[in-house]
């Protein structure tokens, strides 16, 4: 079992804000460490071998995994704190008594069918969480998989926590062997979430009958693997775990749901694991140095600490001999003489022998989650139970996802209605690649040159059915991943046709996105267009291609009607269009040139797109050249509509008329006609506004949020600005999204408030908790109206529109930071998509089930 070691002569005395107690055991890239934080609660310190830290290559690495690892956080995945520059990299988590899985298997043999599938399904729901991005976790192994009283732990988030061998090449770049190797790997491909899948089929192979189904790099590659030894019931899955082409593995959504409908936490409430193996458990826990409980329990000499001895004097702590805790597991009694210690010093577990331990003393430490008994006094803090799953009810310390530093949840206690079983179907998606780039076969194992992470371009596969979120403060699961194939670096235009099909223009193409799937139902190459895609009814949709206006079926991409743009202009006139403006019904809203002989006018345009023919041109100033000007759409009502401008294409006699200020432009909507162009005071030409209905116009005005009627510009009301102060001492607010009476609204200071649209009085105002940069957040709605969404380039945080609740974070897992210098591209909430929250992530989009 995992033994604690006295500390060596040049092991660190302190690691960050941890005082270092003992040795608890190492790997390829890290000593780990027990230590004690500043409470005293009991930590796991992995500090990076100095050699290795030393390679820009691994350090880089490391902060990738270790991201991966914070984001994970909650579920089987326990929080962290780190620190990823300086002179030491560390990660420290709170310690939880446990054996790896090797060792497990060592000490009690094969697993029990029923303790398999616990474990299988607990690394599966993890999986499914790194999978619905896209990404490779690279990180099962014998070792890196954790055996717990109350479940399985996952340790390892990347290619470093589960190598086997890490080494410094001469040539500085970074040289990591893993344990396994997948078909794919062993044939020079690059690994996608699939090759995890066939990992964890080895894993479970593994634990089921104590050895592997496939032995070498050539069995893997070309052999079928033996599993004669294991459980009938659980033979067809492993199988289909081990296919050896990827797309016939199950997704992990549905291996999670084979082993354990119910989840693995529900099963292993009641306890999961032989008897031999609880024992070596209990054991350990007993077993950890009174040290870490607290630094003043240190006493002088080789006896008894401090604290453990004032607890035996009283009679409270009775350290348990090893053997005696088997005996009680096997229904024995045991000694439980209080105040005594075990013949000839502290034992270690099972399996490592009878060793003194001299200099260490013991203190008996709250047992495992679900055992009797409660914790003694002074005993170390212990972290809660196992996480809770789809179709449980949410227990009351509940861990957002992605937030360190957390409180492991405790597993939940009351059964919900079951989740809907997940089809066969296999992985979700194979997207970006978080795993080492520059593979190649080495041995039994994989060697991963370091280098930056490659993408994977794949179809997206029928995905499972939708799954609740596992617990409050968790997002929901993404349904699907798609990533927009293509090298063109023109922009990505989205929109969303009647809830069903995501449509992406871009210059070199337009395609359709199934929003129930995921997949790409169609593309069509000379559809390409700067310009969003406008709904046309529920079959159509329209595409400002470079010299036509296409009518395309949303579902199929079938090309139904293409009208050239020559014959839309008049004798000897020339059309071409800038931008969309926006739209309503059948109405599109365009700018653009009509060039006659030397002549060139500047239009704004309403175009019916159903009867297809012109509602209306109306002249407007010429942009800056050489830019046609680009208009918003602020507002659209009845009998007008409000639009603004852009900036970047404002000409210098505009941007001295205007005074610094936001100018709005009112149309007629039956004729055209431009019924007034009004500036608003105190609203500069970037701030955002919106316009509702009834006439009211709200907008960002330096430090506040102000409404105005829209006819006279008058103010109704304002919302002073945050109490935070900017750096630059600027206050501004974003755009506001509306729903009925209420506007949601976003600061640079990561608050989100809920304004009353009459009166201008606040409803809540919450933080979405992250750090403030140098944006505002987006804000939309969810299409039922119950859910606030704030969208950043850290986060996509959601509130209750209700009551301001903060209901959970999501964040790409495994997705990289941008290099320094260059900008990180922002969440999207696109509003539409029915019961799924379509969001975007520059070119990446998923689906989210929200309310």
């Amino acid at each position: 079992m995992l033994a604690m070691e006295p500390l060596q002569q040049d092991d660190p005395r302190r690691i960050g804000p941890f005082t270092v107690r003992a040795r608890h055991r190492e790997s390829a890239v890290c000593v780990h460490y027990l230590a004690h934080g500043p409470d005293g609660t009991a930590m796991v310190v992995s500090l990076a071998r100095p050699e290795l830290a030393a390679l820009v290559a691994f350090r880089r690495r490391f902060q990738r995994e270790t991201r991966r690892a914070e984001q994970l956080a909650g579920g089987w995945v326990a929080p962290i704190e780190a620190r990823t520059d300086g002179e030491q990299l560390w990660t420290a988590s709170p310690y939880v008594p446990a054996l790896t899985l090797r060792e497990a298997i060592a000490l009690a043999g094969p697993l029990p069918e029923r303790a398999v599938r616990i474990l299988g399904a607990g690394l599966a729901e993890t999986l499914s969480r790194v999978h619905a991005t896209g990404a490779v976790l690279h990180g099962l192994a014998p070792d890196t998989v954790l055996i717990a009283a109350d479940g399985p732990r996952l340790t390892a988030f990347g290619a470093l926590g589960a190598a086997a061998v890490a080494e410094a090449r001469p040539d500085g770049q970074l040289s990591v062997k893993l344990d396994y190797l997948t078909p794919e790997q062993a044939a020079g491909a690059k690994p996608g979430p699939a090759s995890d899948m066939f990992v964890l089929g080895l894993l479970l192979a593994y634990a089921a009958t104590g050895t592997t189904p496939l032995a070498d790099a050539d069995r893997i590659a070309h052999g079928e693997p033996e599993l004669d030894g294991v459980p009938g019931e659980l033979r067809p899955l492993v199988s289909r775990c081990l296919a050896k082409r990827p797309e016939d593995r199950p997704s992990a959504g549905t291996v999670a749901a084979d082993l354990a409908l119910e989840g693995a936490a529900a099963l292993a409430r009641e306890g999961w694991l032989p008897a031999s193996l609880a024992a070596a458990i209990e054991a350990q826990a007993i077993k950890v140095p009174t040290e870490v409980a607290s630094p003043a329990a240190q006493s002088a000499g080789s006896g008894t600490s401090g604290v453990a001895a004032e607890a035996e004097r009283a009679g409270s702590v009775t350290p348990e001999p090893v053997d005696a805790v088997a005996a009680r597991h096997a229904g024995g009694a045991g000694p439980q003489a209080a105040g005594t210690r075990p013949p000839g010093g502290d034992r270690s577990g099972p399996g490592d022998g009878a060793r003194a331990d001299r200099g260490t003393t013991v203190l008996a430490i709250p047992p495992a989650r679900g055992a009797a008994g409660t914790a003694p006094a002074g005993a170390v803090p212990m972290p809660a139970g196992p996480p809770p799953t789809p179709g449980m009810t949410a227990p009351p310390a509940a861990v957002p996802l992605g937030v360190p530093f957390g409180v492991p949840p405790t597993a939940p206690t009351a059964p919900a209605s079951p989740p809907t079983p997940k089809p066969d179907r296999r992985a979700l998606l194979i997207g970006i690649v978080a795993g080492a780039a520059g593979l190649a076969v080495g041995g039994g194992g994989v060697y991963a040159a370091a280098g930056e992470d490659a993408d994977v371009k794949a179809e997206p596969a029928e995905p499972p059915a939708p799954r609740p979120s596992k617990m409050a403060g968790l997002p929901p699961d993404p349904l699907w991943r798609y990533e927009h194939p293509g090298t063109d670096t023109s922009p990505l235009r989205a929109t969303v046709w009647r809830d069903r099909v995501l449509v992406l223009t871009s210059e070199e193409q337009s395609s359709g996105v199934d929003l129930r799937t995921g997949r790409r139902l169609w593309e069509r190459r000379e559809a390409g267009s700067l310009s969003r895609a406008v709904p046309v009814n529920d079959e159509l949709c329209l595409v400002d291609a470079r010299d036509e206006l296409l009518w395309i079926s949303a579902q199929s991409g079938k090309l139904e009607h293409r009208i050239a743009k020559t014959t839309l202009a008049g004798p000897g006139e020339t059309l071409t269009f800038e931008s969309v403006s926006g739209w309503e019904g059948s109405t599109v809203w365009l700018t653009g040139h009509v060039r006659k002989g030397k002549k060139l006018r500047t239009y704004l345009f309403a175009y019916d797109t159903v009867a297809r023919k012109w509602q209306w041109r109306t002249g407007i100033t010429d942009g800056k050249a050489p830019h046609t000007p680009r208009y918003g759409l602020v507002a659209v009502r009845s009998a007008d509509i409000v639009l603004r401008q852009d900036s970047r294409s404002l000409t210098p006699a505009q941007v001295k008329g205007a005074k610094g200020r936001s100018v709005l432009h009112t149309f007629d909507r039956a004729s055209g006609k431009l019924l007034s162009s009004r500036p608003l005071t105190g609203v500069g030409p970037t701030a955002g506004v919106v316009g509702d209905a009834s006439g009211r116009l709200f907008a960002a005005a330096g430090r506040e949020l102000h409404a105005f009627t829209s006819g006279d510009g008058k103010r109704l009301w304002r919302v002073p600005g945050a109490e935070t102060p900017g750096k630059d001492g600027v206050f501004a607010y974003g755009t506001p999204t509306l729903r009925g009476p209420a506007l949601y609204v976003a600061n640079r200071y990561q608050q989100v408030s809920a304004v009353d649209t009459a009166t201008g009085r606040r409803l809540w105002t919450r933080s979405t908790e992250a750090p403030a940069w140098d944006d505002t957040p987006g804000t939309a709605l969810s299409t039922s109206g119950r859910t606030v969404l704030a969208a950043d380039g850290a986060q996509l945080t959601a509130f209750s529109a209700r009551d301001g609740k903060r209901l959970w974070k999501f964040q790409e897992a495994g997705t990289e930071d941008a290099p320094d210098g260059e900008a990180t591209s922002r969440y999207e909430a696109l509003q539409g998509g029915g019961r799924n929250l379509v969001v975007r992530r520059d070119r990446t989009f998923y689906a989210l089930p929200v309310e």
